[in-house]
């Protein structure tokens, strides 16, 4: 897990979240609301494809505004046989971790392939991206 995970804020522009993905060196946030909650996961790939793509101006649509659906996630104490059916199940290459009603990081793809021995890995990447 990747501890201290930022969030972007639910009125954040798609612009500061495109900012903060390249100064942090990373491809998603956590969007955060004002309620201290999260409201979900934006990408790279979603400011391009669902702002951008749709000509519209990323300095005028929030970060909010792409928060939708459900949201999976694992708390604290998940053991890892969990997370990885957890983010198999939901087909998801990123996972936020809970804590106390708190985001404390997040585990990605990337975390897992410096963890998990080769078969474990090969698990995981085959539910996840058959189906991507």
């Amino acid at each position: 897990m990747n501890a201290g995970a930022t969030c972007i804020g639910e009125d954040q522009t798609l612009f500061e979240a495109a900012q903060m993905m390249r100064d942090m060196n990373v491809g998603s946030l956590p969007i955060c609301g004002n309620d201290k909650k999260l409201h979900g996961i934006i990408t790279d790939r979603d400011i391009v494809v669902k702002c951008l793509a749709e000509g519209k101006d990323a300095k005028d649509c929030t970060a909010g505004q792409l928060a939708q659906g459900h949201i999976a996630w694992v708390d604290v104490d998940t053991d890892m046989d969990e997370i990885l059916d957890r983010m198999g199940r939901e087909q998801v290459k990123r996972m936020p971790v809970i804590e106390d009603h708190q985001l404390v990081g997040m585990i990605s793809e990337a975390d897992l392939a410096k963890h998990l021995d080769d078969k474990r890995l090969s698990t995981f990447v085959e539910r996840v991206f058959a189906h991507a």
